[in-house]
């Protein structure tokens, strides 16, 4: 199997890389432009590795995206490259609409006309997965979960952007018989995450001893889904989902954002003893602007139908993702001088407190 990864320099991208080399010997080209969520480091273990290509390029730019798809000749495109953080977005849309929707729009053009130079058999062969997020079906209640047919009601520039391009991944199986299928997840955390993230932001700040920002009051809900569950799945739905379809991926680990930062904060205090508890860092800012109350993902299509189950629990998983980045400080600690934990996404009136 050979397969074109976009954004697979990025966390989730990276680690399904190492997903399709290391664990089902699948030939990969990694496509990414290596802005600042794309670190090469994130594939160190499958560099050199004869299985494995890596092309520094824009999704944007469609004459590179033609000659990557001559080239390798994929039987499989799985489109992760995006701009995702919803701080980043406030402030930033540009960025997001062109990466989210032009980006997207550009590799598929690409591949209808790639699919359209393959003899029958070699186009039977090809799929195109789309990765999305949960945010775009909005906001719920203190009930219910999002399913397949939920109806979109994004609230931020990021999640706009990936609501629109769900509808063009949609729109090209639909009007060019693309055989696209489409995953929408919950929120993902574990090793390789760029630290702007809920997560690894909390361990890193706190390893430091600097605050621990918590929007509002922490009560809002995310459905957390640790990454390897998550490719692991993405890999299924490429090989079994059926085109057109859409298929939610959730780890049923809802939690409180103050209860996952508390549990950070538990384990820290055991692994990295303080003189005082992690948990005196924590520090509540004012909400960010347009913050959903709560994600919930309903993923049994992808249980019985592709057979799917989440690994890990939450405890234990961000046990693991702890430890990782107490081990691995020499992923993180060049990190930390391009971003060294600022909040992002302030707008005039909604000021940090």
């Amino acid at each position: 199997m050979r397969v074109i990864v976009t954004g697979g320099a990025g966390f989730i991208g990276s680690a399904l890389v190492r997903h399709l080399v290391l664990e089902r010997g699948y030939t990969v080209l990694t496509i990414d432009a290596l802005t600042y969520a794309g670190n090469e480091q994130s594939l160190k273990e499958v560099a050199g590795c004869a299985r494995h290509e890596f092309l520094r390029a824009d999704i944007c730019d469609a004459a590179a995206m033609e000659r990557a798809f001559a080239d390798f000749r994929p039987q499989r495109v799985m489109h992760l490259a995006a701009e995702s953080h919803v701080d980043r977005s406030i402030t930033g849309a540009r960025t997001f609409i062109d990466t989210n929707i032009i980006g997207t729009f550009t590799l598929l053009e690409a591949s209808r006309k790639y699919l359209a130079s393959l003899d029958p058999v070699d186009a039977g062969q090809f799929r195109f997965l789309h990765v999305s997020t949960d945010e775009v079906y909005g906001s719920l209640g203190d009930e219910g979960l999002f399913r397949e047919d939920t109806p979109y009601d994004p609230s931020s520039p990021y999640s706009a952007s990936k609501a629109a391009s769900d509808h063009l991944a949609k729109a090209w199986s639909a009007t060019y018989g693309l055989p696209v299928v489409v995953s929408n997840c919950s929120n993902n955390y574990g090793p390789y995450q760029f630290p702007e993230k809920l997560i690894p932001l909390t361990i890193l700040n706190a390893l430091e001893g600097r605050g621990l920002p918590i929007y509002g009051k922490g009560d809002n809900v995310r459905d957390w889904l640790h990454v390897d569950d998550h490719v692991r799945a993405l890999d299924l739905i490429a090989e079994k989902g059926r085109n057109g379809e859409t298929y939610n991926v959730g780890g049923r680990n809802e939690r409180r954002n103050i209860d996952v930062v508390s549990r950070i904060c538990s384990v820290l205090d055991r692994l990295v003893p303080r003189s005082t508890p992690y948990a005196d860092l924590i520090v509540f800012v004012r909400d960010r602007p347009g913050h959903d109350a709560r994600y919930a993902i309903d993923a049994t299509r992808l249980e019985t139908e592709l057979g799917w189950r989440a690994r890990h629990d939450f405890d234990s998983g961000v046990e693991q993702t702890v430890r990782w980045y107490i081990e691995n400080q020499w992923w993180w600690g060049p990190l930390r001088g391009s971003y060294d934990g600022q909040r992002l996404g302030l707008i005039a009136e909604a000021a940090a407190v």
